[in-house]
């Protein structure tokens, strides 16, 4: 009868129905059940040599290994066949290091990780021993610091040996680096001198009209104050002939005598200027 089928029945208890008259069957011991589990590790068969990895998927009994507990829980026992020879190959559950542990029919291969645990673990253990034996524990001490002076003395004994082989001598280095630096003063202060020398008539310069270049440190040729003067009198002086030709030809016009003191408005300009000039040139 299937899992649908038993759901469609009724089933019906009549009132002096009593559970504990029912006849218990006897459970067999060791009894085996058969179940799908995948190879917790990797091994390879004692008779064909095949490689059996971890995580391949084998029907397995399993049944409970007689009189074998670990504080109270109950350890299981797998068997299972090769797939190539068809041997059987057993292992059972290693429940103090959370493993699997191999039995016979085949041999498990190397394991980095297991290894680790395993040394850490006997690591800790001793540990633990010396903690508690202090006589152990200072003979460790004068150990790690012999170790460390022997390392000190031989960084020493290397460091010597590097000095020695230096082919550096260190006080022409020296020498070398001080003349290098005196010649930079040296030229430094040429340079120096070299810009006082050219800015030193900086206000001469300034008043003559002469720009001085920023990068290249040499003046431009610029148009000097003098030239700048003289050009300023010949224009003065042509308009105040002009100024006198129409005011002669005026006075002709009207007849009176060109005598008059002119009112020219250069005339006092051009009088300051010369007298500027010829103070400049004294």
């Amino acid at each position: 009868m299937s899992g649908s089928e038993r759901k469609c029945f009724q089933k019906y208890y009549p009132s002096d129905f009593d559970p504990s008259k029912i006849p218990r069957s006897k459970a067999r011991k060791n009894n085996q059940f058969v179940q799908r589990v995948m190879a917790p590790y990797n091994m390879q068969c004692n008779t064909c040599k095949e490689y059996i990895y971890k995580g391949k998927k084998f029907n397995m009994r399993r049944e409970a290994a007689g009189g074998e507990n670990y504080l109270g829980l109950e350890i299981f026992r797998f068997y299972f066949r090769c797939s190539n020879c068809l041997a059987e190959i057993t292992f059972k559950t290693d429940l103090e290091n959370c493993d699997y542990q191999q039995e016979h029919g085949a041999t498990r291969l190397f394991e980095a990780v297991k290894l680790l645990q395993e040394q850490e673990k006997k690591a800790a253990e001793k540990e633990e021993e010396e903690a508690k034996d202090q006589m152990k524990m200072l003979e460790k001490r004068t150990k790690a610091s012999r170790a460390e002076m022997e390392a000190i003395g031989k960084l020493e004994d290397l460091q010597e040996v590097s000095r020695r082989n230096e082919n550096i001598d260190v006080l022409r280095a020296v020498a070398s680096e001080t003349t290098n630096h005196l010649e930079k003063d040296e030229l430094f202060q040429e340079i120096l001198s070299k810009q006082r020398a050219v800015f030193k008539d900086e206000e001469q310069k300034k008043f003559l009209g002469l720009e001085i270049r920023a990068f290249s440190g040499f003046p431009k040729k610029t148009q000097s104050m003098e030239s700048a003067q003289k050009k300023l009198l010949k224009r003065m002086l042509v308009r105040k002939r002009k100024f006198e030709e129409k005011a002669a030809q005026k006075a002709e016009e009207t007849g009176t005598s060109p005598t008059k003191k002119l009112n020219h408005p250069f005339s006092t300009a051009l009088f300051s200027i010369c007298e500027y000039s010829d103070s400049d040139s004294d």
